[in-house]
């Protein structure tokens, strides 16, 4: 089993995304807690002022809503009433046990997983601190759990499928507004609240990798002029597919104005993080020959995807690495002159036959979607240098390198002042010897 802890500003929304489930017929509601009439006796209205009339004890809590997600493993297939048993024994061992919650049942992944809705303000007004629960009790109750109920463990689990997001399959989608909206906003709810991204372009270098892509429109365009955003869907070619859907739509808002103040938010990131990079990259490039291609293929394996950004002509003029370890996206610039796209390139060999290399991830810039999903041809230019002009001049630069760290760099005459006899000292002029 898998936890997943969020809380949030406007618990209208929450409840209404796992109330608009139920409506689409993917989800159902399976209990609740703490209510003094069973869910299915209830009215939404009723519902929901539950939970309203408890948070308003406290308006001093701005982040008052609560929203959690139960995995299970693909295999696994439990009834309702276990279900509910999982729940509120999860609730009570994380300190939820005596506030209201609602559980709901979804069937609109690839795999078993519950929502429960909740707040984070006590009965007496009181505010549940919520520092490190996911590492303290969230965790401590998810090894509890998956021991009493017999469950698929995470920890060690050789394919984990719960928690790894994947790549819409655009083939598996029918392209009316309601399969895309929940296509996408699986991809979102992960991304948008676990990623560090500061700006428009790094946040698309996260989604790409998913085949989503945030888009504004033209600068001339109505959408781009009232600062609008619409979510697309992309094809195994990077291009677009299906219907745009309005940022506004989705239920945690992703609009334009939401994503700069997470831009804000996320501006100040750990020098560690930036470091695990930059070593990736320097070891790769410790190898005595890597193209462009193989130094992709090396990151990939560290669990870092780059992103190159090509202008009209097709030259190579940015590049973008996004670490889905450490969740933390960063432009080439920011790491150091030795990391940009100019620098890299010039670190990496030409291939051996100087033809164009192929490379995946490569956004240009006088299209409105970027390509990033498949290889695809790319020029990326060298100044005409072929390898073989390439290995002469490596070779002449290293010779030189020999050269001057052997030869003897001390004057022929030089003695060490250990070896030198005492000098006298010499008197100055008016200076007595008895002085």
């Amino acid at each position: 089993m898998v936890a997943i802890i969020k809380t949030g500003h406007f618990l209208h929304n929450i409840f209404n995304y796992n109330e608009n489930k139920v409506k689409q017929e993917v989800a159902l509601c399976i209990g609740e807690g703490n209510y003094p009439i069973d869910a299915d006796k209830m009215s939404l209205t009723m519902k929901l002022n539950r939970l309203l009339k408890q948070t308003a004890l406290n308006d001093k809590v701005k982040r008052n809503s609560v929203h959690i997600s139960l995995n299970f493993d693909p295999s696994e297939n439990h009834s309702k009433e276990k279900l509910m048993d999982i729940a509120n024994t999860y609730m009570n061992k994380i300190g939820f046990g005596n506030q209201p919650y609602l559980v709901y049942e979804h069937y609109d992944s690839g795999h078993p997983h519950l929502h429960i809705v909740s707040i984070k303000i006590r009965a007496d007004g009181s505010r549940i601190d919520m520092q490190n629960i996911g590492r303290n009790q969230s965790e401590t109750a998810r090894k509890q759990i998956e021991d009493s109920f017999g469950l698929v463990k995470a920890q060690g689990h050789k394919n984990n499928e719960v928690t790894k997001l994947r790549p819409i399959v655009s083939a598996k989608i029918k392209y009316g507004q309601s399969e895309s909206k929940r296509a996408i906003n699986n991809v979102l709810e992960e991304v948008l609240s676990t990623y560090k991204y500061s700006s428009l372009a790094q946040l698309n270098a996260i989604l790409q990798q998913y085949r989503v892509f945030a888009d504004r429109g033209s600068e001339n365009s109505r959408l781009f002029k009232t600062k609008g955003l619409v979510y697309r869907i992309l094809d195994e070619k990077g291009n677009p597919i299906g219907v745009p859907i309005k940022a506004s739509l989705f239920y945690n808002k992703p609009t334009l104005k939401f994503l700069e103040e997470k831009f804000v938010a996320n501006t100040t990131v750990k020098i560690s993080d930036r470091n695990k990079i930059k070593n990736a990259i320097d070891k790769a490039l410790l190898r005595t020959k890597i193209s462009m291609t193989e130094l992709i293929t090396v990151l990939e394996k560290e669990g870092i995807n780059t992103v190159f950004r090509e202008n009209a002509e097709g030259l190579l003029y940015g590049i973008t690495y996004v670490d889905h370890a450490t969740k933390c996206v960063f432009n080439g610039s920011t790491l150091g002159k030795e990391y940009s796209a100019k620098a890299i390139q010039q670190r990496c060999l030409s291939s051996e036959k100087a033809e164009p290399m192929q490379i995946s991830n490569v956004e240009k810039t006088d299209q409105t979607i970027s390509q990033t999903t498949n290889p695809i041809s790319a020029k990326i230019p060298f100044n005409g240098a072929t390898e073989n002009s390439k290995t002469v001049a490596s070779n002449t630069n290293t010779g030189q390198l020999l050269e001057q760290l052997t030869q003897f760099e001390q004057n022929p005459n030089y003695i060490p002042n250990q070896l030198k006899g005492k000098r006298k000292k010499k008197k100055r002029k008016g200076q007595s010897d008895n002085q």
